[in-house]
């Protein structure tokens, strides 16, 4: 009888996949499954094909016969969507609940104020639409638009961030969505609670805490950057710090001009750590933000990437314009992109308010040593950078969102920020289409390096050059997942 116990336990517990989606704790995710397939929303907007925007499934499994290849494409059902962000129906938040499944994901259209539920459960290669949310249901029952950033809840509801209100002015509110139906249920935030921007978002209920912050108002970003529009006050500088009992917002951190347009937040992944980091596109810099002894929160700038002074550009000074950041899974490495710059940089962060880095890699640019952009005064470089050439191809426009293998070796990068500001700064990347690279990360000492035989050309869509932005893994990553 013993023994048949122990046989009937054991199967159980081999055929137990965990307690529910995603993994039980960062370090566990760490030594999940390599990452085969990747999802990445294209573009089209702004670019001189007449299309929808699509959702692309790209092979990276180097043992593949289509690895580097894009292996399905699903278009949306409407035009000028600007497909951005995507988040989960359900992720390591949701752990602990065997009832539910990641297997939807939710893509939200930036401009067209859509929200669009894909089914990936049924066949994670090629994706399907499931479901759409109209813009009118956004407007008429929370009085927002424009989502942002999409992340699952423990309580298996949906939330999403907005960069504004109907009308195209900044408003900082949170929809929530049924985590079964997709219906929108209304607000999380309280009536009047609204931060005057809106943009990313990133909760710690061990803390009872969440943190957002500022992009600018949707009709003025819209169709490209005027820095009037900064010293006009249509962009913010603040980081929103919320209860997450009671949805109201109990504390606001003014980063001043230095934290200009703060964008991706990242808490460390223990959940237990009271700390995280901002980064902020208009002056390159990094705020470390925490919690103090008396239960408030604080923020200090720890990293500043030098501007540069130019010819040949819009303004004499170059700022780097930090736009996506990322912590490793072990919260020992950060990452973030200088789109402006070209360049991508790791830094140890085992001294979290004491930075050091240990990689740093070009990959395009406004500043190759070939182009009409002539470097006067560089605080950092002794030259500028040579173009970078991947398997025979000139990449194009700059590095700019980014995502980190669970292992941590391996970091995937594409060149397309945002349609208006592409077509603005990289007119070039509108006619020949953005790229996806990978960076080998060596996670001992610290150190990148781009892998020559990695690919990925959206500028050879059947469609057309489209601009592939965000990239997400089928089983979770470290940048959509919460743990409680």
């Amino acid at each position: 009888f013993s023994n048949v116990f122990v046989f009937v336990f054991l199967l159980s517990a081999s055929n137990c996949s965990g307690c529910g989606p995603g993994y039980k704790s960062p370090l566990d995710a760490m030594n999940g499954p390599r990452e085969k397939i990747v999802y990445l929303p294209c573009i089209y907007r702004n670019t001189e094909n007449r299309k929808p925007d699509y959702l692309a499934t790209v092979d990276v499994d180097p043992k593949s016969a289509t690895y580097c290849k894009v292996i399905h494409r699903l278009p949306m059902p409407n035009m000028n969507d600007e497909l951005h962000h995507s988040g989960w129906n359900a992720c390591s938040s949701c752990y602990g609940d065997t009832s539910k499944k990641r297997n939807r994901l939710i893509l939200p259209s930036l401009i067209s104020s859509r929200i669009y539920i894909i089914d990936v459960g049924t066949d994670s290669r090629a994706p399907r639409l499931h479901k759409t949310v109209e813009p009118v249901e956004m407007f008429w029952k929370c009085g927002l638009a424009n989502p942002h950033t999409s992340h699952c809840l423990g309580s298996g509801q949906i939330m999403i961030s907005t960069l504004g209100d109907p009308l195209g002015n900044g408003k900082g509110g949170f929809v929530l969505l049924d985590g079964e139906t997709f219906e929108i249920t209304g607000n999380w935030e309280l009536p009047g609670e609204a931060a005057p921007f809106g943009y990313d978002f990133w909760y710690q209920p061990r803390h009872n805490v969440m943190m957002s912050t500022e992009w600018g108002a949707p009709k003025v970003l819209a169709n490209g950057f005027n820095p009037a529009d900064v010293k006009a006050g249509h962009y913010g500088q603040r980081i929103h710090v919320w209860d997450w009992t009671t949805h109201k917002c109990v504390q606001t951190l003014d980063l001043g001009e230095e934290g200009a347009i703060p964008l991706e937040i990242r808490f460390l992944h223990d959940p237990a750590a009271a700390e995280g980091y901002v980064g902020c596109a208009l002056q390159g810099t990094v705020f470390h933000f925490s919690k103090t002894l008396k239960g408030d929160w604080t923020a200090e700038r720890i990293i500043k990437v030098p501007t540069k002074k130019v010819v040949g550009w819009i303004l004499p000074e170059m700022p780097s314009l930090i736009t996506d950041i990322l912590i490793s899974l072990d919260d020992r490495f950060l990452y973030f992109s200088n789109w402006l710059h070209g360049d991508i940089r790791q830094y140890d962060i085992t001294d979290k308010r004491n930075p050091h880095m240990v990689g740093q890699v070009f990959l395009g640019g406004s500043i190759q040593n070939d182009g009409p952009v002539k470097v006067l005064e560089d605080k950092e470089l002794n030259r500028q950078p040579s173009p970078r050439i991947v398997k025979g191809k000139r990449i194009p426009g700059s590095p700019q969102m980014l995502q980190l293998s669970l292992d941590g070796k391996r970091l995937y990068v594409t060149t397309s920020l945002y349609s208006a500001w592409d077509k603005q700064f990289y007119p070039e990347l509108i006619k020949q289409g953005s790229v996806m690279l990978q960076i080998d990360v060596d996670t001992t000492k610290g150190g990148l390096k781009v892998n020559e035989n990695f690919l990925v050309d959206f500028g050879e869509e059947p469609e057309g050059p489209a601009l592939a932005h965000e990239v997400r893994y089928p089983g979770g990553d470290c940048t959509s997942d919460i743990w409680l």
